[in-house]
């Protein structure tokens, strides 16, 4: 018996991206526009061919073997390539078309980029945008995303990826009028050992917060800190201000709102946050020979919005 031509097989591969990405025969088969017994003949046949088993089926999800996890990965850039190709050739003139992926975190999305995408998707009515909203950094070839926003330093950033600036970020120190009201507002650094501190965990270190005097860059002072709550979202240690539980430092963009409506109040005029959240937000991408319109426009707005 002759072995199977691999062109044969190039929809079933396919198909077996779109089951992981959708996590559901169901979903899988609504965006192929097929029926669910027509993803499931395929990827049995894909299987069968391969002699092993690629998908763990139960009745209430789908998840994908260690086989089937690493043949995705795999798949993911080439399709990514092809798609490129595609949509370059049809876009070369005229409106905007398809999906555009884009992942950012939390707090960002919530706060800044969800609101500055709406004008953008006016001006690009047949352009459809999918943005996955975590903290998380993930990958992007592997996941299928064209454009990330990332909040780290700049060391973070992979290699492979084509990176700029989006925008300066800075660590702003606030708390609620409401707490300010009943234990007063620290006039020095050393006084927020005798405040109610709310952090951001940074692995099994206690917590201590660094300062920087404005009038002198080499003046440094770190004060241990403690409180009775911590939490890895910026939003959430927002929303913990905003309630008076105590006090904070949150990148500007969690922060920004609530200053402008004077319900949090910046503390400790002179001195500055270091060593908390990174100083930038980067747009990146994964590194390509073609790049679609889409991207390039999206990437423009993004700058133009931002900078």
């Amino acid at each position: 018996m002759s072995d199977p031509r691999p062109d044969v097989f190039w929809t079933h591969l396919y198909w077996l991206t779109v089951l992981e990405e959708q996590k559901s025969y169901t979903r899988a088969a609504e965006k192929l526009a097929v029926s669910k017994s027509a993803v499931s003949q395929k990827i049995s046949e894909l299987e069968r061919v391969t002699g092993k088993t690629l998908v763990h089926r139960t009745t209430r999800s789908v998840t994908l073997s260690e086989d089937g996890i690493r043949l995705v990965a795999e798949l993911n850039a080439p399709f990514g390539q092809l798609r490129d190709i595609f949509n370059g050739t049809r876009d070369e003139e005229g409106p905007l078309r398809g999906t555009l992926r884009v992942t950012a975190p939390v707090a960002f999305s919530r706060q800044q980029l969800v609101p500055a995408m709406t004008p953008f998707l006016h001006q690009h009515p047949q352009l459809e945008l999918q943005l996955e909203v975590t903290d998380r950094l993930v990958s992007l070839a592997s996941e299928g995303f064209d454009l990330a926003i990332r909040h780290c330093r700049r060391e973070a950033l992979p290699d492979t990826h084509v990176a700029w600036t989006l925008c300066q970020t800075t660590t702003l120190i606030v708390a609620s009028p409401a707490y300010i009201r009943r234990f007063g507002a620290p006039e020095s650094p050393d006084a927020l050992r005798h405040h109610q501190c709310l952090t951001y965990p940074r692995g099994s270190q206690s917590p201590q917060w660094t300062f920087e005097s404005d009038d002198d860059r080499a003046e440094r002072v770190s004060v241990p800190v403690r409180g009775p709550f911590a939490t890895n979202n910026s939003e959430s240690l927002r929303d913990a201000v905003l309630s008076g539980l105590g006090i904070a430092l949150l990148p500007d963009f969690s922060a920004r709102e609530a200053i402008a409506r004077a319900e949090v109040q910046m503390l400790l005029p002179g001195w500055r946050p270091v060593d908390v959240f990174a100083g930038s937000l980067y747009v990146i991408r994964p590194y390509a020979p073609r790049v679609s319109r889409a991207v390039e426009t999206f990437s423009r707005y993004l700058k133009s919005t931002f900078s």
